[in-house]
């Protein structure tokens, strides 16, 4: 974490300076954009699998909400405090705010200890040395092919992206084109959207959800799935509804991500953790451009609307399914014990106990 953060603040300084030097060309935002958003990948997946190692299992889903909330607040205050500081300070004085607030997460790290699971390669056991980035992946793959449980709720994720990303870029549209609103009304339901994460992040946060955490899960997916289903069919007048609509959305939202997130934490094995929180996070990102590529069509040929009643219709039928796949429902039977190692190394599928 340390590392990547500091990558992200090494990147940061460099765009700061192109702009106060006046020399910044768009190629050099490209390229440290994607530098900074690589870096933050790594952060990210560290994070996820450090939480499991610091905080006790029973609590992970309430840890989970309230990171949900947390971001959803984010969410709400960015847009108008960085308009605000735009207003205020020039390019590179935000930019080295940035920096600051990198400072303030690397420094801590420094002074507090964070478990590391203890890591038994093959190649190490074979003599062989460290392995490297390439062996890394085709591991944490093995891993998910060979647990049918984790590997449904990956494909999950993935058919989730590929139908949500596009439904909210698409909110724009839906706006100015379906309801002949304006950035006003847009903003409305871009706020009861982020009202509803921080109020999701709460409920989950004092309530922890159902005992077995992946129902949680399903029957937020069906949240989900109905308020994205209502946007679909909220008459033209109906903006208020399309509101309404939103913030169940938001509310689901952390409620559907915690629970999955607090499981995988407590059954994957800790030095695998990493490696399927990275693949997870590809795999699903690299649906959301597919689905873009997918719905702008659809939505010009047969409205816009119509992009919500599929997505919607299928988060329902996709969690109803889910509920009726042993594989899915039993994934938190599957007890991994903090020091196991797989008799042939992390890179042999592991036994699944679903």
């Amino acid at each position: 974490m340390i590392i990547a953060d500091g990558i992200i603040a090494l990147a940061t300084i460099a765009l700061a300076i192109l702009f106060a030097l006046n020399s910044v060309e768009i190629w050099h935002i490209y390229l440290l954009m994607f530098i900074r958003s690589l870096a933050g990948g790594f952060h990210g997946n560290s994070m996820a699998a450090s939480t499991s190692l610091m905080v006790p299992k029973e609590h992970l889903t309430r840890i989970q909400g309230i990171n949900q909330m947390l971001n959803g607040g984010l969410n709400i205050v960015a847009a108008p405090l960085g308009a605000l500081l735009i207003e205020l300070l020039p390019m590179q004085g935000i930019l080295a705010i940035d920096v600051v607030t990198a400072a303030f997460a690397i420094v801590p790290l420094f002074f507090f200890a964070v478990p590391q699971p203890e890591r038994i390669e093959q190649g190490q056991l074979q003599g062989v040395g460290k392995p490297s980035v390439w062996q890394d992946f085709l591991s944490g793959l093995r891993y998910m092919l060979g647990w049918p449980g984790l590997m449904m709720i990956a494909l999950m994720a993935v058919l989730i992206n590929f139908l949500l990303t596009p439904a909210f870029s698409l909110l724009p549209l839906l706006v100015k084109d379906y309801f002949g609103g304006e950035a006003l009304q847009l903003g409305w339901i871009n706020s009861a959207f982020g009202v509803g994460i921080i109020i999701g992040g709460l409920l989950l946060g004092v309530w922890g959800g159902f005992k077995r955490k992946i129902m949680t899960s399903m029957m937020g997916l069906v949240g989900m799935g109905v308020g994205t289903l209502l946007l679909s069919q909220v008459p033209p007048t109906g903006i208020y509804l399309a509101v309404g609509a939103a913030l169940i959305t938001g509310i689901m939202q952390p409620i559907v991500n915690g629970p999955i997130f607090a499981v995988m934490q407590s059954t994957v094995a800790p030095d695998m953790q990493a490696r399927i929180f990275s693949l997870l996070s590809s795999m699903a990102s690299g649906m959301s451009p597919i689905g873009l590529i997918i719905a702008g069509p659809i939505s010009d040929k047969m409205g816009i609307q119509t992009w919500y009643l599929i997505g919607g219709s299928l988060c329902i039928l996709m969690a109803f399914i889910g509920l009726m796949i042993p594989a899915v429902m039993n994934i938190e039977d599957r007890a991994i014990q903090q020091n196991e190692t797989p008799p042939d190394g992390p890179i042999a599928a592991p036994l699944p106990g679903d």
